[in-house]
């Protein structure tokens, strides 16, 4: 294996003329020069300076040397800029798995302030309700767990927000004007379900009502929120899900705070460690910081 240092030293000796000329222009003695010049011969077993004079000049092996460091040397620089772009997140890719409502709330505004501030970086987006498995990780996966999770070795858990409950109810039904609705209220109501995955977000919803004394009555099963508003809006019966999904509620439908108890969601941002300091995901985090702040979940 050539030392690429010595390489660029002989080239220098070549372009100059002369090592002390070389060693002016490289900030070395010339006998450091020397050495870099003679160990570099030994690797390659090739005469490649001559005597001319007070200097040097390259022998038929050094010239065809010195012309493939031209190219080793250029692809060697277009390699140091190319990697100092993957550290500033100029270049490469970014993976990031998301719930269906937060794709819906936040990723759009997330998404677009990464491509104005990575212009050269490709989002690999994806969507998923459970927590990745070892060999499923993305960098970064925004996930719904406990609020004391812990993840796996090689992950760090961002805590985002503690999200609220609420009940959508047809605008017509007689508790849609109420500032806010106890839960055991909704007891006797035709519960539209809106998780079909059987995930964290349904069982807080279940753990919420068994706290009030009931079973929630499911009387119709949606797959998504989306699809469990619109059979609100229908007034077909009511759903109670984070506030999150009640993003775009149509005309029909309101959305009333939930209380004693107040069912809640912790949202995660689960992160690879090996990735954890670099701009594009701490940039991420920021963006997703401030988005739980207040702004998609009001």
């Amino acid at each position: 294996m050539l030392d690429v240092h010595r390489l660029r030293v002989f080239r220098a000796v070549v372009a100059s003329g002369s090592v002390n000329a070389a060693a002016t222009h490289l900030g070395y003695t010339a006998s450091a020069v020397s050495q870099h010049v003679s160990a570099l011969q030994r690797e390659t077993g090739l005469v490649l300076l001559a005597r001319n004079g007070r200097g040097v000049e390259p022998t038929s092996a050094g010239r065809a040397l010195a012309a493939q460091i031209d190219g080793v040397l250029t692809r060697l620089g277009e390699v140091e800029s190319f990697v100092a772009d993957l550290r500033e997140g100029r270049a490469g890719s970014l993976s990031v798995a998301y719930f269906a409502s937060i794709g819906a709330a936040w990723m759009p505004s997330v998404v677009r302030a990464l491509l104005r501030d990575f212009p050269g970086i490709r989002l690999d987006l994806s969507l998923r309700d459970d927590v990745a498995a070892p060999d499923e990780r993305v960098d970064v996966q925004i996930a719904v767990a406990p609020r004391d999770f812990q993840p796996a070795p090689g992950v760090r858990a961002v805590h985002l927000l503690d999200e609220p409950y609420v009940v959508v109810l047809p605008r017509s039904h007689p508790l849609a004007g109420e500032a806010e609705v106890e839960l055991a209220r909704l007891a006797t109501e035709r519960w539209v379900d809106n998780d079909f995955a059987r995930g964290w977000c349904r069982q807080t919803v279940i753990d919420a009502c068994r706290g009030a004394g009931f079973s929630p009555p499911f009387h119709v099963e949606a797959h998504d929120y989306r699809t469990a508003v619109a059979f609100v809006d229908a007034g077909i019966g009511i759903t109670v899900l984070p506030r999150i999904g009640t993003v775009d509620l149509p005309v029909g439908a309101v959305a009333v705070p939930v209380t004693n108890p107040t069912p809640q969601r912790s949202i995660h941002a689960l992160v690879q460690t090996a990735v954890l300091d670099t701009p594009p995901v701490r940039r991420t985090l920021a963006l997703l910081a401030d988005r739980a702040g207040g702004k998609a979940a009001a």
